[in-house]
């Protein structure tokens, strides 16, 4: 059985998915892919992990980067899941282009060369946004695209983390 919530962000709406013990969803109300991990059959209901996502983006909406993560399940396939994985690593307030999670997951496979494509497809169904922060992944002449929750969204996140202010670097964040 999945579980739902509602938390009122500085940027609109937010609807939650849980499993009863982990954060299964997180979207941006009438965003793209929204809630397509969560079942037909929910309810909403008070859980102790949308306590602690409420915490955690009351943390992060109020200008400061969370020091704790909320119990997570990803319900994806085994490549997003990496792709997503890599992004739990890009820290506050800095970014990561598409072709360098390409090239990160290529040498974790021992591939001579991954997609950026395919990595932008897996980053635009991240199921969980903010926490899993997709919103930190840029093109790699620096410039915002595909974000699920729109454009606009993507650049007040990046502006209020001030991502913006910081070089992309050459290197993948580790």
């Amino acid at each position: 059985m999945d579980y739902t919530h509602h938390y009122d962000s500085p940027l609109g709406g937010i609807t939650m998915a849980g499993d009863g013990s982990a954060l299964t969803g997180l979207w941006f109300d009438g965003q793209k892919y929204f809630a397509d991990t969560l079942s037909a059959e929910h309810t909403e209901r008070h859980l102790p992990v949308f306590d602690e996502a409420d915490r955690w983006l009351d943390v992060y909406f109020s200008g400061k980067a969370p020091d704790f993560t909320p119990a997570l399940h990803m319900r994806t396939t085994a490549f997003r899941k990496a792709v997503w994985e890599i992004l739990l690593t890009i820290p506050y307030g800095r970014t990561m282009t598409y072709g360098q999670i390409a090239e990160r997951i290529a040498a974790e496979k021992g591939l001579r060369r991954m997609s950026a494509q395919a990595v932008g497809c897996a980053v635009a169904h991240n199921a969980i946004s903010l926490i899993i922060p997709c919103h930190r992944v840029i093109a790699a002449d620096g410039s915002l695209t595909g974000y699920a929750g729109g454009i606009d969204k993507k650049a007040k996140l990046l502006q209020m983390e001030e991502a913006a202010k910081q070089p992309v670097s050459k290197n993948p964040v580790r």
